[in-house]
């Protein structure tokens, strides 16, 4: 699932008649880079979830024939959903009992994503989040055999960790990267309901079922939410084959 429904507030006046998704980097829209990213790794069933000027992204996917695979929208017109409940509202198109990945169309990344699946696949884990060690004002915190186990933010000095039998000064703060690998069986596990993050969704859970980070430090990866970071994007796409 490709999440495409943001407002692109930070990028405006670029996004007042574009939704964010379709903002081009290097050449191309951000959500085609997406698709054939996913394309490469052999993704051939895509959900899209759109809001915000959400018939262009309509238009687009039907100028580009789906990029020849199946691509499903689910249409938040009538209220955005976040990503918890946008994954929510789709999760019909995750009938197959396979994990299945979720990443953000304004992430640009070169991840592996075989080896990202792979280990989710080995470390029995309900969602398997990529993380970073970089500076952010948003942290999720996981234990020393990287399980999740809370969350906090150092701007507002608020925390959240779930169980109490984890002390915060044994944690290890890592940023996350925008990118889930994710199992099916977690839609047994949701109480709530209407617009929710899924990071609220993981906090939720994370006392009962394994949460792991997958740490990609490597890989390149920038964050497209404000017109300085797309100019970075720009000028590295321009730069460097960021998926040779």
């Amino acid at each position: 699932m490709v999440f495409a429904a943001g407002l692109g507030t930070r990028l405006k006046p670029l996004t007042d008649n574009c939704p964010k998704a379709l903002i081009p980097v290097g050449g191309k829209p951000m959500l085609q880079i997406a698709i054939e990213q996913l394309k490469r790794y052999g993704f051939d069933e895509i959900i899209i979830n759109v809001h915000y000027l959400g018939a262009h992204i309509h238009q687009f996917l039907k100028q580009h024939h789906s990029f020849g695979i199946r691509i499903d929208v689910s249409d938040e017109t009538d209220g955005i959903l976040e990503t918890g409940g946008g994954l929510w509202k789709a999760r019909r198109f995750f009938d197959d009992g396979k994990p299945f990945l979720l990443c953000n169309s304004d992430v640009l990344t070169n991840i592996h994503l075989d080896k990202f699946y792979q280990s989710h696949l080995q470390n029995n884990a309900i969602a398997t989040l990529a993380v970073r060690n970089r500076k952010s004002s948003r942290y999720l915190l996981f234990d020393d055999e990287d399980v999740l186990c809370g969350w906090k933010n150092s701007q507002k000095n608020e925390q959240m960790i779930p169980s109490s039998s984890h002390e915060e000064n044994r944690l290890h703060p890592f940023a996350f990267s925008g990118y889930h690998i994710i199992s099916p069986e977690i839609f047994k596990h949701n109480s709530k309901s209407g617009k929710f993050s899924m990071i609220d969704w993981y906090l939720a859970i994370c006392g009962s079922q394994i949460i792991k980070a997958y740490h990609h430090d490597e890989d390149i990866w920038v964050d497209i939410g404000s017109e300085k970071q797309l100019q970075n994007a720009n000028e590295l796409m321009r730069s460097a084959n960021i998926f040779g």
